[in-house]
């Protein structure tokens, strides 16, 4: 299995980065029990951002607990082959048929084999994927994966008759949080997982295709998310992150009908046996409420690392994008947080090349990424994305000046995240130890809160005890942008 995910170590905008099965193996291969020959195998594809990744592991989780069927890395041995996808980047729609064009082939070589369309273009496209795509079997949006079997059996069953009369194969409808009341209880081998806790968004930013795609905020109960960190706490997760398109704004609803919002949230994650380490994203910064920055005093598990987009340094420019906060609110939310944690690390999103922007509005995003000094930021060249308010604006801004900036900014970024992991040497990190390190059998490999690699050597006969632990390690070499080595200093956890 591959997974597409944006990376910010990538300079070219139109890159994606791909991680293999075996870098998230704890969130997709839930099903560990060797299969026999008559075991259905799927291959999938994910694009796009971790709620992706964290929604197919569920259609995974949900084919295994129904069908039996385990995940292939192998598309030449897959029965099922299904796509995961995005609508976030440029010809988003185009990508999709091209890779389905690819699929067909396979399929006239293996007419049993199934096919199916999820995620977000999934949602924009709805049946217009199997008109120009008949041979897909089956097509299904982020809030109905939970579907998955019932569509499976209704491809098989109509096999043999055309995609145009088929009844039941596509299912791109909003039923509300129904999915994660039919969800298997999750699987997980690892020591970090995903876990959503709410659903689509409702701030309808101008450039957003999500309000479209997934819908308008839903959170999920609080016992429905305790319930599940709990579970995966047993199966020693000892990482949460916490997904939500606009986690920030949790709104769940508590046992006696009151509500629970986010920083509440975190406090009950954080009491929860087992758990050492909590992260989220994406939030946003209407919703980075005082609650939430106090919360960082009060919550030694809450990692010193934030991802809160921000998308321009230019108050006109966010004016444009519907983003409803101003430059100043960002900085003096991000000031009270430093106040706080002055080794938190920030990263954030921006958008270049949006349309109007000047040289002047481009300039002022320059200026807020020095003055507030990210680690890293996920940056990409503005595109017009179908259905938004601003594809109906002029996109004045050239191809050409759109690439200068970006890249001019992106050095402005990559120079920080340098200058950040080189002054992490002679300082002490606290990392989770997840694995023995392939190429360095003598060391073990962890992350550090922020997100940085970190190996370290250790008695190659009590490896095995340090698995899952929360240590302290003191870095004494730079190996690249995102790793670092060091020497364990003690057991923390």
């Amino acid at each position: 299995m591959s997974v597409s995910v944006f990376d910010p170590r990538i300079n070219d905008a139109s890159s994606e980065a791909t991680v293999t099965a075996p870098a998230i193996n704890a969130l997709v291969e839930p099903n560990l029990a060797q299969p026999s020959a008559a075991t259905k195998k799927i291959f999938i594809t994910t694009q796009g951002c971790q709620m992706n990744v964290y929604d197919s592991g569920k259609m995974l989780d949900v084919l295994g607990d129904s069908h039996g069927m385990v995940v292939t890395h192998d598309i030449d041995e897959a029965d099922v082959l299904l796509m995961n996808t995005c609508s976030i980047r440029e010809k988003a729609q185009e990508k999709v048929f091209s890779e389905l064009g690819r699929w067909r082939k396979l399929k006239e070589k293996r007419p049993d084999l199934v096919i199916g369309v999820g995620g977000c273009v999934a949602s924009q496209e709805g049946d217009n994927i199997q008109k120009r795509a008949p041979y897909v079997d089956m097509i299904f949006g982020p809030q109905t994966l939970h579907r998955l079997p019932e569509l499976y059996d209704q491809s098989s069953e109509q096999r043999d008759i055309a995609p145009k009369n088929r009844i039941g194969t596509i299912d791109i409808s909003f039923p509300s949080i129904e999915k994660f009341d039919f969800l298997p209880e999750p699987k997980v081998e690892g020591y970090k997982a995903f876990v959503s806790v709410m659903e689509g968004c409702s701030k309808y930013c101008s450039f957003c295709v999500v309000p479209y795609t997934r819908g308008e905020e839903l959170s999920r109960p609080l016992d429905d998310v305790l319930a599940e960190i709990d579970n995966l706490a047993a199966q020693g997760v000892r990482e949460i992150n916490l997904l939500g398109q606009n986690v920030n704004g949790y709104r769940g609803e508590k046992d006696d009908g009151s509500i629970c919002r986010f920083a509440e949230l975190l406090h009950y994650v954080s009491h929860v046996d087992g758990v050492e380490r909590i992260r989220y994203t994406t939030s946003h910064p209407l919703e980075f409420t005082d609650d939430i920055i106090d919360a960082y005093a009060q919550l030694p598990e809450l990692v010193s690392h934030l991802h809160l987009p921000v998308q321009s340094g230019s108050n006109r420019i966010l004016a444009a994008m519907k983003r409803n906060h101003t430059i100043d609110v960002y900085i003096n939310q991000i000031n009270k947080l430093r106040a706080i944690r002055p080794d938190i690390y920030l990263s954030s999103d921006f958008i270049i090349g949006f349309p109007g922007e000047s040289d002047e509005d481009f300039q002022d995003t320059l200026n807020l990424a020095k003055e507030l000094d990210f680690d890293h930021s996920y940056s990409f060249i503005y595109s017009k994305r179908p259905g938004t308010p601003a594809a109906e604006l002029a996109d004045d801004v050239s191809f050409k000046t759109k690439k200068e900036r970006l890249a001019e900014f992106q050095k402005v970024i990559i120079d920080s995240t340098l200058a950040k992991t080189h002054e992490m040497v002679g300082t002490t990190a606290r990392v989770l130890v997840e694995q023995i390190a392939d190429r360095h059998p003598d060391c073990l490999i962890g992350t550090a809160d922020n997100t940085r690699t970190v190996m370290f050597p250790y008695d190659i006969d009590k490896m095995d005890e340090l698995l899952g632990k929360i240590v302290s390690v003191r870095v004494t070499d730079f190996v690249s942008p995102h790793m670092v080595k060091g020497e364990i200093v003690e057991v923390l956890a």
